[in-house]
């Protein structure tokens, strides 16, 4: 299970020594309180740990050196209190591994007009201390979020937390393992890469399972498991009058609850976050998993279909972030366009795995055809996602580098019924329009598949971009193809350059 509260995230505070016992007194104090009220804010989903001021160069390297060591900690926040010469900083800095977020705030949030004195001015410093800490980050060309204003206004406290829940994803890459039954869909280019790159710099452990390995497993489980777990569904989604009855569609729906049973049991044992199957590589399963995918997405697992499993880990990266968000997360595939004039829009889909977190209404179990893959007709639930503001993101593999690509969308309610159509679907207006942001995911080389989320926006992708070093384009509003196209040549020396 996914747990926030067990990535901690260090809270340190820059001075130096020559202020004397006093003040270096107050700024542990003011650095306690602020610790404290933080730690209180649930817009903060990480644990908070305060660690003492750090004010000599051996004070902060061991430091550094500590959270290195630390499995749980996800995270550093710097804040100079006082003035704290940078070149104390750079043989800690030049050993860290963590992701870090530099703070830009000070104690008190208004100037005491009528008290204001050198005593005060010295102890409250962070107007250019934070600049002086600033520039070696930028001298040792550092990734880091930068977050300035006060540290009670809720606006701060939302983008901390929004940087905690991207450490947190890190974290959890750092140890994640993807297991892939069967290899990629034959012939696809966009889900492959480089899986060696891919544990390098994610930490993803991406192996391959074979199908029979599932199937074993499957066939071990008893009726009696799976009729269990059908009463559970039952509690949850509503069903066709077929399922509910006694008959092939029951059945169908029992299947899929043993391969949902099979499948946690294989992800439990190698102690997996994410999986991918395809189609074309069944043998032993009367089905394509389906319904099971769905219901697995919905506990926290990420998912790739036809062996995608950068965008499998990308699911499970988002899932851990939007972790008791409103909104979900799922799997998604930008299918066909609607371009009626004015109305132009995306419909989103796929055969059968899109998570039921992004329902808009109670999801509905239904049996029908599948059509590919040479199976039985599979289980699955039907529905339409819900209406709001939500992003595409996904994660694409360029040979010298690896690029996540980012849109801005508008979910509509879909008016029309398709009695004909079966699955869970989704329909969005991109940003900037239909034309203008097709255009500049298909210039940026972005895949088919995505994760869809309405609990996250770009600035969350982005802080786990810049966390694991890779390229980040983010298409929105104020997005221009030809404008993309420029950035994105430059991007090309820029990153060719590294």
């Amino acid at each position: 299970m996914i747990d926030l509260k067990k990535s901690e995230f260090w809270f340190v505070v820059g001075s130096q020594d020559l202020y004397g016992d006093e003040a270096l007194k107050q700024v542990a104090a003011n650095a306690r309180v602020m610790a404290e009220e933080l730690a209180k804010d649930p817009n903060l989903p990480g644990t908070l740990v305060l660690k003492p001021v750090a004010i000599t160069p051996q004070v902060i390297r061991r430091l550094f050196a500590e959270a290195n060591a630390a499995e749980n900690c996800a995270g550093i926040i710097t804040w100079m209190h006082t003035f704290s010469p940078s070149k104390m900083w750079i043989q800690g800095l030049s050993v860290n591994t963590k992701p870090i977020l530099q703070l830009h705030t000070q104690f008190n949030r208004d100037i005491p007009w009528d008290s204001i004195d050198m005593d005060f001015m010295n102890l409250n410093q962070a107007a250019h201390g934070d600049r002086e800490h600033g520039y070696i980050y930028a001298r040792m060309r550092l990734p880091r979020k930068v977050v300035a204003g006060h540290w009670q206004e809720s606006g701060v406290r939302r983008r901390i937390g929004v940087w905690m829940r991207a450490a947190a994803a890190a974290r959890d890459g750092k140890t994640a393992v993807v297991l892939r039954l069967g290899d990629n869909m034959r012939e696809v280019a966009v889900t492959e890469g480089d899986k060696v790159e891919a544990q390098i710099k994610f930490g993803w452990q991406v192996n391959t399972w074979g199908i029979g390995d599932l199937a074993a497993v499957y066939a071990e489980v008893s009726d009696g498991e799976a009729e269990k777990l059908l009463g559970e569904y039952e509690g949850k989604y509503e069903f066709s009058a077929e399922v509910k009855s006694p008959g092939p569609a029951r059945q169908a729906a029992l299947e899929q609850a043993k391969i949902e049973i099979a499948l946690k049991a294989m992800l439990e044992r190698e102690g997996a976050g994410a999986f991918t199957t395809t189609f074309q590589d069944l043998h032993g399963l009367p089905q394509l998993p389906g319904l099971a995918s769905q219901r697995l997405m919905e506990q926290g697992y990420g998912f790739g279909a036809e062996g995608d499993w950068k965008q499998s880990m990308l699911v499970r990266a988002a899932k851990v972030m939007a972790l008791g968000l409103a909104g979900g997360v799922s799997f998604m595939e930008d299918y066909t366009y609607h371009f009626e004039p004015g109305k132009e829009a995306v419909l989103g889909a796929h055969m059968l795995e899109v998570c039921p977190t992004i329902a808009g209404k109670k999801p509905r179990l239904e049996v029908h055809p599948l059509g590919i893959g040479g199976k039985a007709p599979p289980a699955r639930l039907v529905f339409d996602a819900a209406a709001g503001q939500a992003v595409l993101a996904t994660l694409v593999d360029l040979g010298d580098r690896m690029r996540m690509v980012v849109n801005d969308v508008e979910t509509i309610e879909i008016e029309q019924a398709m009695p004909k159509l079966p699955v869970a679907r989704a329909l969005w207006k991109p940003y900037p329009n239909l034309r203008d942001a097709a255009e500049s995911w298909i210039l940026c080389g972005g895949a088919h598949h995505s994760v869809y989320t309405t609990a996250l926006t770009a600035e969350y992708f982005r802080d786990w971009a810049e966390m694991m070093e890779i390229e980040f384009v983010h298409i929105g509003k104020d997005t221009n193809p030809v404008r993309l196209k420029d950035e994105l040549r430059w991007a090309d020396a820029c990153w060719s350059g590294r």
